[in-house]
């Protein structure tokens, strides 16, 4: 692009820096929503993504949530800011109890997780202890990722009987269907997308049968968010990605790479010619180490390489990185030329993992309208 205030600000930002394209970002945020306003189900998103206030207020439905958190930090930075419902999304260690009964004594409505009976009982004593209830999901293994109970497992009601027991409020099941990652068709998505609800609403009947009420039915991952096609049963959406998109989504088919809302933005400071490569200034502790699509049929490396407006270069990928060096390369087996890229050049690299690379920075350098328009904190780092 010619020289605009855009290129004008670029070049004068320090560099490796992290830009958002806002003007993506609201149409990510738009097109989840408009699809789940059609399925009749709410979306809490996760704010684990973004980790910002300012993103925050353009994505949650109302100032006061809800919203997802996958830190006890993230929900007290959060809650500061006005967030008052919200989901810790991540199994509670006991350990963690009293802070989350601190934000809970704030006036914040603080949901936990739980799926085993040492949890359980651990909450269940707290809540005996203070005299106080603390709303509990139970978590569902919807398609064997990672954490929680399997459909039909008689674990589930016997968690349920242990938190009631102690005074907790076991409020619903929670799952998330992280096997989608693995998907690599619509069909797939859409069937992951129906097993993770089938599962999680399966749970809550089998509550409900005991004399449980479980109102709430929460499930969620960006692929299976997008391609629900009916979610009678479920009560919340939870997403997080979404609002940034990544190069691992684009490989599975959620988004296209123009829909991909971050960058970091790197200066060019060498070159190796015998090597056909280009040196940066942006390494892993710019890109962070995530390689989420080397298991995709399109290994992108370390990050796709754009030109400063955001265009992709042909098949330019950073192939390695050191802690402060990324090696650019063109994509092995590509005939596509390495562009002419002086000493001071800027580059945009587009990440494998949003969540992942942001969390290497402190900022967003806004972009809209082809203008650098702001810049929003993150909020700090920790747990």
């Amino acid at each position: 692009m010619p020289q605009s205030a855009l290129a004008f600000a670029l070049a004068n930002l320090p560099t490796p820096g992290l830009l958002l394209d806002q003007q993506r970002m609201d149409r990510n945020i738009a097109r989840l929503k408009l699809h789940l306003r059609e399925l009749g189900v709410g979306l809490r998103p996760h704010l684990k993504t973004a980790k910002s206030i300012d993103v925050a207020r353009r994505l949650l439905s109302t100032p006061a949530g809800p919203a997802t958190v996958s830190t006890l930090k993230e929900a007290e930075e959060f809650a500061a800011a006005g967030v008052r419902d919200i989901l810790y999304a991540v199994g509670i260690a006991p350990a963690k109890l009293d802070r989350a009964i601190a934000l809970r004594k704030r006036g914040v409505d603080l949901s936990i997780v739980v799926d085993n009976l040492e949890q359980a009982t651990a909450v269940a004593a707290k809540c005996r202890e203070l005299s106080i209830q603390i709303p509990t999901l139970i978590e569902i293994d919807s398609d064997g990722h990672r954490a929680g109970i399997q459909p039909g497992d008689p674990l589930l009601v016997e968690i349920a009987r242990t938190l009631q027991a102690g005074g907790a409020d076991p409020r619903g099941v929670m799952t998330h269907a992280g096997g989608s990652y693995d998907a690599r068709s619509e069909a797939q998505l859409v069937a992951a997308a129906e097993q993770e609800r089938a599962a999680a609403v399966r749970c809550a009947e089998q509550l409900r049968a005991a004399g449980f009420a479980a109102p709430v039915v929460s499930v969620g991952s960006t692929p299976t968010a997008h391609f629900a096609r009916d979610l009678t049963g479920v009560t919340e959406v939870r997403a997080g990605v979404f609002v940034f998109f990544d190069l691992v989504m684009a490989g599975i088919g959620v988004c296209s790479v123009d829909d991909i809302a971050i960058s970091v933005l790197a200066s060019v400071i060498g070159h190796q010619p015998s090597k056909h490569q280009i040196l940066v200034d942006a390494g892993w502790m710019a890109m962070s180490r995530d390689r989420g699509t080397a298991s995709q049929p399109v290994d992108q490396y370390y990050g796709l390489v754009c030109d400063p407006a955001g265009r992709p270069y042909p098949d330019l990928i950073m192939r390695q990185a050191n802690q402060e060096h990324g090696i650019l390369e063109i994509r092995p087996g590509s005939s596509a030329p390495l562009p002419e890229l002086p000493v001071g050049s800027l580059v945009r690299i587009l990440p494998n993992h949003a969540c992942a690379t942001a969390a290497q920075h402190t900022y967003y350098n806004v972009i809209a309208d082809d203008q650098l328009v702001a810049q929003w904190p993150r909020i700090p780092s920790g747990w």
